[in-house]
């Protein structure tokens, strides 16, 4: 699968077409910068999944206030629900019971969350998903977090051996459950780290489909700034090489690249490799919304 990656790149004739590979993108979005929208309608196609960012220290009131707005104009919301936040099940409970009878949510991601187990809470996804809470609260999706370079907070080695064998289990959980179960990944800048780990899944025996996490354009020192923030590995090379190319330092990163590299594997391999794209906006959600809409052909409502 990554046989094409190793040769020299070829250009296209014509250039690879990414417009499909965009349709039907995920976005997300924290309630601060929600807030800065005037229409979500007016931006994204109606049906579109926007995830909704819960850092630590945001009232649920504004989680539940966003999810009814993006509801309320024909978007799917999906919040984070980060377990070491969560102080048992009694919240946990509380929780969904907001989002599902105030806002109509029945699709959320599952998360440990960024920050230390605190006494009573939850100190991890999977502890949330073994309460049976999610079914009874009518939430029929479910997705997980995947990191295809590794995530130095649990696999503090390096590798992908502790967060491989989480994604393990949750592959059983999706067996026995009625839920859709997905993954999405941390974003990356580079494919092969993403192929690659994507056929380690596999060979694995975990199926459960990938929707690959990509940024959306933004000028590059933000970029390299959410990167080291955020532990991002491997890929992270692709900014620094740009970063020493004057003349691409002060042109916007986009990922159309890593959109075709993920185009031209599933070519070779014959088949999907991954489910969705899904779009984190550190440049802002009208400029990450204004360029898939360009590059995709898909319009938003009028």
């Amino acid at each position: 699968m990554l046989d094409f990656l190793a040769r020299k790149r070829q250009p296209d004739a014509p250039d690879i077409d990414i417009r499909a590979r965009i349709r039907g993108f995920s976005v997300e979005v924290m309630p601060r910068t929600a807030n800065k929208v005037d229409a979500f309608d007016k931006i994204f196609p109606k049906g579109t999944r926007v995830y909704i960012a819960h850092i630590e220290g945001t009232p649920l009131d504004e989680m539940v206030a966003t999810a009814r707005r993006l509801a309320d104009a024909g978007m799917h919301a999906m919040p984070h629900i980060p377990a070491r936040l969560i102080a048992g099940e009694a919240m946990l409970a509380d929780w969904l019971a907001r989002y599902c009878g105030e806002a109509g949510v029945s699709q959320a991601l599952l998360l440990a969350g960024g920050v230390a187990a605190r006494p009573g809470s939850f100190a991890s996804s999977m502890e949330m998903m073994e309460t049976g809470l999610f079914d009874r609260y009518g939430f029929t999706r479910l997705h997980v977090a995947g990191h295809p370079e590794g995530n130095r907070d649990i696999d503090i080695g390096g590798g992908t051996a502790i967060v491989d064998e989480a994604l393990r289990w949750k592959q059983g959980f999706a067996a026995r459950t009625d839920a859709d179960v997905a993954i999405v990944t941390q974003f990356l800048f580079e494919a092969e780290p993403l192929l690659g780990w994507i056929a380690r899944l596999r060979e694995a025996g975990i199926t459960l489909p990938v929707h690959a996490g990509l940024a959306g354009p933004a000028k590059l020192t933000t970029l390299i700034k959410y990167a080291a923030s955020c532990g991002v590995g491997a890929s992270l090379k692709v900014l620094q090489r740009r970063a020493l190319d004057v003349g691409r330092l002060m042109v916007p990163y986009e990922p159309t690249d890593i959109i075709a590299d993920i185009v031209r594997a599933e070519r070779a391999a014959g088949a999907p490799l991954v489910e969705q794209l899904h779009f984190f906006p550190f440049g802002g959600i009208k400029a990450c919304a204004d360029w898939a809409r360009r590059k995709s052909g898909e319009a938003a409502a009028r």
